[in-house]
């Protein structure tokens, strides 16, 4: 059989998956100072797990009134199991506890080396073509990243190492569940996959929830139930979908590479929100980190 020769990451970006990053990212970049606030009422693990409950059985529902089928075909278990600790579990987990040491701002800015990580692991593991453009896209957009942190004076103090330590393994293990997605795709409908990898993935996290946090649905404000649907139904509902849809139009590094809007989104979001600081320093990194995606997304 003759080896097929590799098709160029241009000719496999497609309009569609730009868009589907594009939704992506604005519901993951809005969701870091909602997180950030329903941590004043609400426990992290909690939060996280149940939200991905409800959103993971909502969007089964949706299947099924599209007539998908929930069944998991023969030899799938393994793959499905892994993206869903891989993408879910280990992500909301670690990003929901760092939220207690650091800033949301600071947070979703040192999540995105996930970029990184993906782009290294998919040229030996998925033999995706680099090129130049992607390599100074790439360049270009951590800069900016590294900008953004260093910009308001960010110091890896001893009260946020764990924090920053979390987000790092959660921006790695996220990276290594994107080209898992790649490399070993489900072979589901898009709604079905998606709603069986979100509400497997947040199983553990609610358990564990319940066992150590006991939350209180009291302690819930009205904003607090508002924030909540956001997270239950854009977050997981929507964003998840779109994400794994961009990653079947998209070579994975570009996809990764585009999410780097989120920490723009998420930076911008914080400061309107939370009133966490954006000052002319900020503003000029996320200009070059928005220059970057651009670029690696033409």
């Amino acid at each position: 059989m003759t080896e097929s020769k590799p098709t160029s990451a241009r000719a496999r970006i497609s309009p569609a998956g730009l868009m589907f990053l594009a939704v992506t990212s604005v519901g993951w970049g809005l969701n870091w100072p909602i997180m950030k606030y329903i941590l004043t009422e609400w426990p992290p693990l909690s939060t996280r797990g149940m939200n991905g409950v409800v959103g993971g059985a909502l969007l089964a529902a949706l299947a099924l009134t599209r007539g998908e089928r929930l069944r998991v075909p023969a030899g799938q278990w393994p793959r499905l199991l892994l993206s869903a600790f891989l993408n879910v579990t280990t992500w909301m987990i670690l990003m929901g506890l760092a939220l207690l040491w650091l800033p949301a701002n600071e947070a979703v800015v040192l999540a995105y080396t996930m970029p990184i990580w993906t782009a290294l692991l998919a040229w030996p593991l998925l033999r995706e073509r680099t090129s130049v453009t992607r390599i100074l896209a790439l360049l270009m957009a951590f800069a900016g990243v590294a900008a953004l942190t260093g910009a308001d004076g960010f110091e890896a103090s001893m009260d946020k190492l764990p924090g920053i330590a979390m987000v790092l393994v959660g921006a790695f293990i996220f990276g290594l569940g994107t080209i898992t997605a790649k490399r070993l795709p489900l072979a589901m409908p898009l709604i079905s996959s998606s709603a069986l990898q979100i509400g497997l993935g947040s199983v553990p996290v609610a358990l564990g929830g319940l066992w150590f946090e006991h939350p209180r649905i009291e302690a819930l404000s009205s904003l607090g139930w508002a924030l909540m649907a956001y997270m239950t139904v854009i977050q997981f509902c929507v964003a998840y979908v779109c994400w794994f849809a961009a990653l079947a139009r998209l070579p994975a590094a570009v996809a990764a590479i585009g999410t780097l809007a989120v920490p723009v989104i998420g930076v911008v979001a914080s400061s309107v929100a939370l009133h966490e600081p954006l000052g002319p320093g900020q503003i000029a990194a996320l200009i070059f980190t928005l220059a970057g995606v651009m670029l690696a997304t033409r």
